[in-house]
């Protein structure tokens, strides 16, 4: 089955068997989002999941955030739950349709959520909606998986398909992962060329 369909992934939020869902915003990626100061910069979550990112970045006073799932049951469950704030910019659609221009894009199991084939198009993508000076922040796994997804990676991989596009602000292992994903994640902060 391709993994990166509707229905495969509707399918897992229908049954909730969403084990890659830690429950709470990535340790990370909150640290992250405390050292922004501009909180009118234009951020997209792509495979946002259940945004748990977004309740963080909305409660920290966040004005201009979109997320974006291929998955109609979840979508619907996140226009319930931030059905009262204006900051926030739902989107049902395909990453790779999807049309804007954003200061920041945060990964977060989205990359590892997509065939290895689909990478190039990914680093394009993220590229093209980026502006000028704009970065994708976030976790990439640094390890192999048995089966998928996620798909795994690692930091050789990484370098060879972003560097063309992007500059590298950084890129290491991450020192403040989740419980469970301790000492398999990277951090990076890429910058778009």
């Amino acid at each position: 089955m391709k993994h990166n369909t509707k229905n495969f992934w509707d399918s897992q939020y229908q049954a909730n068997t969403t084990g890659w869902d830690l429950g709470v915003i990535s340790p990370p990626i909150k640290s992250y989002i405390n050292t922004l100061e501009n909180k009118n910069i234009r951020i997209l979550i792509p495979g946002c999941g259940n945004s748990y990112e977004a309740v963080y970045l909305l409660e920290q006073d966040f004005t201009n955030i979109t997320v974006i799932d291929i998955a109609p049951t979840l979508i619907e469950n996140l226009k319930i739950k931030f059905k009262d704030n204006s900051n926030i910019n739902i989107v049902l659609g395909d990453f790779f349709e999807h049309q804007g221009e954003y200061d920041l894009i945060i990964e977060q199991t989205f990359f590892c959520a997509l065939p290895p084939a689909m990478r190039q198009e990914y680093v394009s993508k993220m590229h093209q909606l980026l502006t000028k000076e704009g970065k994708i922040a976030g976790l990439l796994f640094n390890r192999t998986f048995e089966s998928s997804p996620p798909f795994g990676g690692s930091l050789k991989e990484y370098e060879i398909l972003f560097k063309n596009s992007f500059n590298f602000i950084k890129i290491e292992i991450c020192k403040n992962s989740a419980v469970p994903r301790a000492g398999s994640e990277l951090w990076i902060e890429f910058q778009k060329k």
